[in-house]
């Protein structure tokens, strides 16, 4: 669900229904533009209706439950991204003259990212940048990928590698994978007949933390056809609440783990051969470098998020173990 973060009242130069008709219009969807504008269904359906009573034509088809532009309304779309562009050209113009910067700055971040990293980092941003508007849009990297390409997106950051045409990927942080079982799991070092033979519970397909554990796996000679059991689940939340209750093992961020470590809620294995690291990537549209709001917020990234977000503790590394317990089925 996408997240406005208003952090200061700024005078909004843009019509506030032209507004709204862009962001109904992005989405194809009045719920999500209302969810998106903090607006109830029917307010967001009242001004689209009186914008085109002012205009006198018909901007949307809704037939069978589905929401399509007329050609008008393609057409006025193409005007209303470039008013909010300039709009925000204005913005920041204007906010620079008492040397602040403003504006609006869209921003999508992929799942573990925006529940473990993102709060820090944003603080931190926000108190240098207070003038600053960020409208926030969480997914998994194919998701964000796809956001960026069709322009509604200006910046990124994302956990898998993201190599369309179109979209340029810079590193902005490392991170690691590791494999978690519950607490009552006595091996510490899985071996390769112990690590196949558990239940593996991945993320979905189009996830980022999916793709750098299959890569991981096939690297260190595991097959995913080859586990007896793999089950896919949604979120970085999921794979831990079905870890803790017995049901597999999985990979998670290193980032996400700390407070169930310090419980004592999970633990975490070792495979041998098998590391998962990855870098933790901003993305945004190949060509000039991005400006205002979305180039200073790049800045940050690049340049400090590291050492604002902290190091995670790192996973507890055990001694040798005889045991040969493992999660089957």
């Amino acid at each position: 669900m996408p997240v406005v973060v208003d952090n200061c009242h700024v005078a909004q130069l843009e019509n506030f229904r032209l507004k709204v008709f862009r962001t109904v219009a992005e989405h194809l969807n009045f719920r999500k533009a209302a969810e998106q504008l903090f607006l109830t269904q029917p307010a967001i359906t009242l001004q689209v209706k009186a914008l085109e009573d002012d205009l006198g034509i018909r901007l949307f088809d809704r037939a069978a439950n589905r929401v399509s532009l007329t050609p008008q309304g393609s057409l006025l779309l193409d005007y209303a991204k470039k008013i909010a562009a300039l709009v925000s050209q204005a913005e920041q113009e204007l906010g620079g003259e008492d040397g602040k910067l403003s504006g609006e700055l869209s921003l999508g971040v992929s799942t573990t990212i925006s529940q473990y990293l993102l709060p820090r980092l944003l603080r931190a941003f926000l108190d240098e940048n207070p003038h600053v508007q960020l409208s926030i849009r969480t997914g998994n990297t194919g998701e964000i990928v796809q956001l960026l390409l069709e322009d509604k997106l200006a910046i990124g950051l994302v956990e898998g590698p993201a190599r369309d045409r179109g979209i340029r990927a810079e590193p902005f942080m490392q991170d690691e994978l590791v494999l978690i079982t519950p607490p009552a799991f006595e091996a510490d070092h899985l071996s390769r007949d112990q690590f196949v033979a558990s239940r593996l519970l991945m993320r979905e397909h189009g996830s980022g933390s999916r793709h750098v554990v299959e890569i991981a796996l096939e690297k260190a000679g595991f097959k995913l056809k080859s586990f007896k059991n793999v089950m896919n689940l949604d979120s970085t939340e999921a794979i831990k609440s079905a870890v803790e209750a017995g049901l597999g093992i999985g990979f998670v961020s290193r980032w996400a783990i700390s407070k169930e470590l310090a419980l004592d809620a999970l633990k975490v294995a070792e495979v041998a051969g098998l590391r998962v690291v990855r870098h933790l990537s901003l993305i945004c549209r190949t060509g000039p470098e991005p400006q205002g709001p979305a180039g200073a917020f790049r800045t940050f990234a690049l340049g400090r998020a590291r050492l604002l977000a902290g190091t995670p503790p790192k996973p507890l590394r055990f001694g040798n173990s005889s045991s040969t317990n493992s999660i089957n089925r």
